[in-house]
């Protein structure tokens, strides 16, 4: 593990954000909502504590800290450079013993979260990396293990796979021994992030707060079997990966049932996904929906001559499919030929998908159609554009979305997340002001043009959308509803909390 200081004003703070693969390197999204929570609450100081992977990841910081940013370190849980091989390494039976606990506790088979695991000096000291990669206690814990689980799979494959998954939580328990001090802790999602918060709270006796954008469990799942099969850092005996892959999947499973069973308050975006988080193990009765809320005055503008332009916002990555977006540009060119395709957003996260996705540009002989633009202030593109996509395969609450709403632009998504709510509407009079926009299907090119098609040469249909989504914004997702949520909930924290 390796910590670079960004900012320290102040040791001492409110509210602790965990951020992990976000702010500040990252723009859009997540980084977006947690820089906009944070400027919306001069009356709070926070700090951040950023959880990557190396270094080497992540580029330049991304944003200027708010004034009320006292703290932020930036923590990099992959970075293994110290570890020698070392002998005669132990590691206590109880220790052992509590290890087996916590398994039957992620499997059900305890009704409690072992005692041993509320400090993360049994992470730190007791199971630290030397032990765990060099003791034979440790080789011993994972051969019966394997035996009991795994055999079919070749030893050296899992036991790789074992150290892998490991090594990071080892690593990120000792986020512990910095020396902040803060009153609340608030992560965006399970994962690292709230394993961490967990760990904190119990340690210093603070309320925990997660606010999950999307749903973590089910995101790195999408992402591990999309990866290639060289999964683990080195060439694979098995021939089955799928078994492997899995394993990871169980080590965030366990990591959101331990974020679950300590948060103080879980916080979804929609009720939907409240319906997820209860169904894989948050407890119903600390559950809540607090949707996303925008600045609508940074939207109010002249109106500008709208170009026949259909925007994709986002991170150009694999999970936001961006190629199902060009190939419906594709499709829709050859019935409409005054339209160009804009892809606004970073191409730095996954350069061997941007550079596919370039490709296919170029491949389907689109160069002067479809344009990569960079990140850009949605507020500087929207105004000028007619409709909005996302061709997601996942979602949270797409912050782009409302940002489209309130420059009256409407919306063409796929059936992710929250894009079915906001579009549609969910209930009463939401869902009485009618469609800001239509939901289509996953990777349907042809499907999602004819959809590009009717808004473009419909004015009626277009002009009903776009005045349905800015009723819809301004009366549903401003960014006062969404602070006087926040401060209710943090001013629950603060009072209730027992010392």
């Amino acid at each position: 593990m390796k910590e670079y200081t960004l900012l320290e004003k102040e040791k001492s703070f409110d509210i602790l954000i965990l951020a992990e693969g976000t702010y500040p390197y990252v723009r859009g999204g997540v980084s977006s909502w947690i820089h906009h929570l944070i400027s919306i609450f001069p009356e709070y100081k926070f700090g951040i504590v950023f959880l990557g992977s190396k270094k080497e990841d992540y580029g330049e910081v991304q944003y200027t800290f708010p004034e009320n940013l006292v703290y932020l370190k930036a923590v990099f849980i992959f970075d293994f450079a110290y570890f020698k091989i070392k002998k005669g390494l132990k590691i206590k039976k109880s220790t052992i013993e509590d290890v087996f606990n916590l398994h039957k506790w992620y499997k059900g088979l305890e009704p409690n979260f072992p005692p041993a695991f509320h400090s993360p000096r049994t992470f730190y000291e007791d199971l630290e990396a030397d032990k765990f990669l060099y003791s034979r206690d440790s080789f011993d814990f994972i051969v019966q293990n394997y035996l009991q689980n795994a055999k079919e799979l070749p030893f050296i494959d899992y036991f790789g796979q074992i150290r892998n998954i490991h090594l990071p939580v080892l690593e990120s328990s000792k986020i512990c021994k910095l020396d902040f001090k803060c009153k609340v802790i608030h992560s965006p999602s399970t994962g690292y992030a709230g394993f961490l918060g967990s760990l904190l709270s119990y340690d210093r006796n603070i309320p925990f707060i997660l606010t999950e954008h999307g749903i973590y469990v089910r995101e790195r799942k999408i992402d591990i079997f999309s990866q290639e099969d060289n999964i683990s850092g080195y060439n694979l005996f098995s021939s089955d990966k799928s078994k492997l892959k899995k394993i990871w999947i169980s080590l965030f499973e366990g990591l959101a049932k331990i974020t679950y069973n300590r948060a103080f308050k879980i916080v979804s975006l929609f009720p939907k996904a409240r319906d997820i988080q209860v169904k894989i193990g948050a407890p119903k009765e600390k559950c809540l929906v607090i949707p996303n809320g925008i600045n609508l005055g940074i939207f109010k503008k002249e109106k500008q001559q709208r170009k026949n332009v259909i925007v994709n916002i986002g991170r150009v990555v694999k999970i936001k499919d961006i190629k199902t977006f060009i190939k419906a540009m594709g499709v829709l060119l050859t019935k409409k030929k005054d339209v160009e395709g804009w892809i606004v957003g970073p191409t730095e996260e996954d350069e061997e998908y941007a550079r596919e996705c370039l490709d296919l540009v170029a491949a389907l002989g689109l160069e002067d159609k479809i344009k990569f633009l960079g990140f850009r202030k949605p507020e500087e593109i929207l105004p000028g554009v007619k409709l909005l996509t996302l061709t997601s395969i996942s979602e949270g609450m797409p912050l782009v979305i409302l940002e489209a709403f309130a420059c009256g632009v409407p919306v063409v998504a796929t059936d992710v997340g929250a894009c079915k709510d906001l579009i549609y509407g969910q209930e009463g009079e939401d869902k009485a002001l009618g469609k800001a926009g239509e939901i289509v299907p996953l990777a349907s090119p042809k499907e999602i043009a004819r959809v590009y098609l009717d808004f473009l040469v419909d004015r009626e249909k277009w002009q009903k959308a776009s005045l349905v989504a800015q009723k819809r914004v301004h009366t549903f997702y401003s960014q006062k509803v969404f602070y006087n949520n926040y401060k209710m909930l943090y001013q629950e924290a603060l009072s209730k909390w027992p010392v």
